[in-house]
């Protein structure tokens, strides 16, 4: 059976949001499954996704992405 495919995406993060990244990792993991970041990730990815298509929580990403420290500095 041929393996998923699936995109890669490359994205400079700060270290503190490494380590926010790696701490929810590590809370979400359990002795049994260990939670990588990007697992994180995807799980974020797709919260937010839920969230704006039911309307929730647009103006605070809005003010969120506002902020230096989460906004892509790129055009």
């Amino acid at each position: 059976m041929p393996k998923k495919e699936r995109k890669r995406l490359q994205v400079v993060i700060s270290e503190e949001q490494d380590a926010l990244l790696t701490r929810t990792a590590y809370e979400l993991s359990s002795p049994e499954r260990l939670i990588s970041k990007s697992e994180v990730v995807r799980l974020a990815i797709e919260k937010i996704a839920r969230e704006l298509g039911d309307g929730e929580h647009i103006d605070e990403y809005r003010t969120l992405l506002e902020n230096e420290e989460v906004a892509d500095d790129q055009p």
